[in-house]
């Protein structure tokens, strides 16, 4: 964000306090630039199928006690123990190789 300031900064002052703001600005731009690498750099990566557990599907093929649901605009197999109809909310609770294993989630009139 800072870079862009530094920019405009450069075109809209008179000379030399254009030249003045652009170089105070882009050391700090640098400093910014380190500092969201170091922030970011050790954060852990939310990938696969382990980041839908605990999130709600809503229920496209009857699940007795297997069927499908749609979860973030995808559809997926699904083992409901309990049973559920279509259109019913479910939970995933957790997930055996590429079958989600869903519980009750909240009614649907909710």
């Amino acid at each position: 964000m800072l870079i862009f300031l530094a920019v405009l900064l450069l075109l809209l002052l008179s000379w030399p306090w254009n030249l003045v703001a652009f170089l105070v600005i882009v050391p700090l731009w640098v400093l910014e630039l380190f500092g969201w690498n170091r922030k970011v750099k050790n954060r852990r990566k939310a990938v696969g199928a382990e980041t839908l557990i605990g999130k709600e599907a809503v229920v496209t093929t009857d699940c007795h006690p297997t069927g499908q649901v749609r979860l973030e605009g995808e559809i997926w197999e699904a083992r409901c123990d309990p049973g559920a109809g279509v259109g019913d909310r479910v939970r995933v609770i957790g997930r055996d190789n590429l079958v989600l294993v869903v519980g009750p989630g909240a009614p649907t009139g909710a």
